[in-house]
Parts: structure tokens; C-alpha cells; sequence
């Protein structure tokens, strides 16, 4: 009997390697939910985009209301992205060049902050008001307030 070192060629370490991670993904597949996974998936999409579109519209109604209760001109334009921030930059009785600042990143916090000041000064509110858009949760009272109370 004779035994021999020989160097395997790569093609036989490749048909080998292939042969035995073949075999280990039966071993360890799972069972397939894919109908399951989408369902899911398009569950909490929809359930995203209703709660997103329930926030809209009372943002934009809050704002309607504001506008309106501070004899702010046009009070529709709540309901338009990107415009409705000259809506407030108006009930502030801000210059609409600000619209600017709020696109820059960080610049637009203290000036949301120096605005929704503004805008509950304008409804006879104490401007720390303002100062409460910044907590997460409050942030979304604070315009229903605004608009609602008396």
C-alpha cells in the first residue's frame, strides 16, 4: 500500500465545498412564510401611511384654525407642504426669508422654536409653548392647543 501527499486540485476543493454547503442549507432551512412576511409587511405600511395621513390632517387643520383665530390671510394654505410654513412664518409675524433658515439643518430647531414662541404669543398664550414643540409627543399637543383653546 503506498501513500501519497498530493496537493488536491482547486476544482475538486471547490466540488467538495459546494457538495457539503449544498447539503448544510437543507439541514438548516427554515420553513418558507413568505406570504406571511408580505402580508405582514403591507399591514404595517398601511397602518404607517393612516396614522401619517390622520397626523396631516389634524396638523393642517390646527393650523387652518390658528390662522383663522389670528385673522391670518389665507388660512388654506395649511394644507399645502413647504408653503404652510409661510402660513406660520405669517401668524408669527416673521420675515418669509426665514422659510430659508428652516431648511438648514440644526438652524431650522431654534427657529421652529423661535416661531411656535411667536405663533402662541400671537393666539395670547405664554410663549413657552413654543419651547414645548421640541418634546417628543407634547410637540404634537401643542398646535391642537394652540388652535382649540380659548
Amino acid at each position: 500500500m503506498t501513500f501519497s501527499l498530493t496537493s488536491h486540485s482547486p476544482i475538486k476543493w471547490i466540488a467538495s465545498l459546494s457538495a457539503i454547503l449544498l447539503a448544510a442549507g437543507t439541514v438548516f432551512a427554515q420553513d418558507d412564510h413568505r406570504g406571511a412576511a408580505i402580508a405582514a409587511a403591507t399591514g404595517m405600511f398601511v397602518f404607517i401611511m393612516l396614522f401619517l395621513a390622520a397626523l396631516y390632517v389634524y396638523t393642517a387643520l390646527a393650523l387652518q384654525t390658528i390662522a383663522q383665530k389670528t385673522n391670518t390671510e389665507n388660512p388654506w394654505l395649511a394644507w399645502i407642504p413647504i408653503v404652510n410654513i409661510v402660513l406660520v412664518l405669517n401668524i408669527a409675524k416673521k420675515p418669509i426669508w426665514w422659510i430659508i433658515l428652516c431648511l438648514i439643518p440644526l438652524v431650522n430647531i431654534v427657529i421652529s422654536v423661535i416661531v411656535w414662541m411667536a405663533v402662541a404669543e400671537a393666539r395670547n398664550k405664554p410663549n413657552w409653548w413654543g419651547i414645548l414643540i421640541l418634546v417628543p409627543g407634547v410637540g404634537l399637543i401643542v398646535p391642537g392647543y394652540l388652535a382649540w383653546s380659548d
